[in-house]
């Protein structure tokens, strides 16, 4: 009787773990499938429409080689782990190749490479992708910058894309022009705004076009806004250039519904009571670099110029990642470091 009593409670004791083990895979089932969600929850909208891009770029290469069905899109790839189902190594790394015939940068190989092992990483929790298999994926290396420079020296010279391939470079001579109102018109008054902006803040177009009335105070000669691709409000103190600019603009600019700083202008440079949109900014700008002999200037070249010329003047890393809304050092090391002198602090025996 004894033994049978002991043989009874072990069954029982093993139906309790069968059961906590059935309890443990249906979390963990239900916690991989919302680490989908869970994950582009925590990104702001710009990092989501750069993981759609890539996402949808890899769907396209999956479709064309006939590894998918012919409905998977950047939308499943983002939220269904059954969609990474049959993904291996080799398959990421022909899409890594793909990327480098097609022409695209190695900035964006690098990036979109990425974003495919993340998500890949997620579909393997919810049991999509083999452990071993996604290992094999995480091994799939992207390009170092000396090594993206030796690939680019040994690859057919082709571009894809809007973004040019070097930064737009403006003299100071050039930026201080842009700065100043070419006329006595609101439209000059405003541009001479944007361009103070963009030049002495280092706003993104994004931020800039975002911009309200209230986000001025000229009083304290301050600037308060956000920033949403890192979500994060700062404050700016106002140069004396945008002070200026930004007194002549406000003297003249029409009010408008809303709260939007920006007014459109018509051809004789008059203000109009409707919004500017950021595209219009960025066309804007476009066409003031003309004027002073810099072709194809854009929003994001006046961020480059004013990074430069920060780090150039002694502007230490920390200050110009505060400074220019940055969530880590990276970028702004890479300034830092282009303006350092090598042999500063070097002491040679004379």
């Amino acid at each position: 009787m004894t033994n049978q009593l002991a043989i009874t409670n072990q069954a029982a004791d093993l139906d309790q773990l069968d059961g906590a083990a059935t309890v443990g895979q249906l979390a963990n089932q239900a916690a991989a499938a919302r680490s989908f969600i869970d994950y582009r929850a925590r990104k702001s909208a710009n990092t989501l429409r750069t993981h759609d891009a890539a996402l949808a770029h890899f769907a396209r290469f999956l479709i064309d080689r006939g590894a998918a069905g012919a409905q998977l899109d950047a939308a499943a790839l983002a939220s269904d782990a059954a969609a990474w189902r049959g993904i291996t190594w080799g398959i990421v790394e022909g899409f890594k190749l793909h990327l480098l015939n097609q022409g695209y940068s190695i900035a964006a190989v690098n990036n979109r490479l990425s974003v495919v092992k993340v998500y890949a990483g997620m579909a393997s929790k919810a049991g999509a992708i083999p452990a071993d298999d996604l290992t094999h994926i995480k091994a799939v290396a992207g390009y170092g910058v000396t090594e993206g420079r030796r690939v680019d020296e040994r690859r057919p010279r082709s571009r894809v894309g809007a973004k040019k391939s070097a930064a737009v470079g403006l003299t100071l001579d050039q930026a201080r022009r842009l700065k100043m109102p070419a006329d006595n018109t609101g439209q000059a008054a405003r541009d001479a705004l944007i361009m103070a902006l963009l030049l002495d803040h280092g706003l993104r177009v994004g931020e800039l076009a975002g911009l309200t009335v209230e986000a001025l105070d000229l009083d304290a000669g301050m600037m308060t806004f956000y920033r949403p691709k890192v979500d994060m409000t700062q404050t700016h103190r106002l140069t004396a250039a945008t002070l200026t600019a930004a007194r002549r603009y406000l003297a003249m600019r029409p009010t408008i519904a809303g709260g939007g700083l920006w007014v459109a202008s018509d051809r004789r440079g008059q203000l109009l009571p409707r919004p500017m949109s950021g595209r219009a900014i960025s066309k804007r700008v476009g066409l003031l670099g003309l004027d002073v002999g810099a072709v194809g200037l854009s929003p994001h070249d006046c961020r480059h110029y004013w990074a430069t010329s920060a780090a150039a003047a002694g502007t230490g890393v920390f200050s110009l990642r505060d400074a220019g809304g940055w969530s880590s050092v990276a970028m702004p090391a890479r300034y830092v470091e282009a303006a350092a002198i090598a042999n500063e602090g070097v002491i040679l025996r004379q």
